[in-house]
């Protein structure tokens, strides 16, 4: 995997199919996205980012629940 140097981050490469690529290429026309690679990065911050949340509402409702389970609610 080739890294390219940036003053601000350090990018890589991901390949993709090509068909998947057109489609994404399409899907973006009009819509300020810059580039393929941008639009998929903005998706992959998305996911990531509900995933972290969930995992922390998750988290967060086991906490409430032994706590409860402590105070003889449950």
């Amino acid at each position: 995997m080739k890294i390219q140097r940036s003053k601000k981050q350090e990018f890589t490469s991901i390949s993709i199919p090509l068909p998947l690529f057109k489609k994404i290429e399409k899907h973006i026309e009009d819509t300020g996205f810059p580039s393929v690679s941008s639009y998929i990065a903005f998706l992959l911050r998305v996911i990531l980012s509900d995933k972290e949340t969930d995992s922390k509402k998750f988290y967060e409702a086991n906490l409430i629940k032994k706590k409860l389970k402590q105070l003889g609610y449950i």
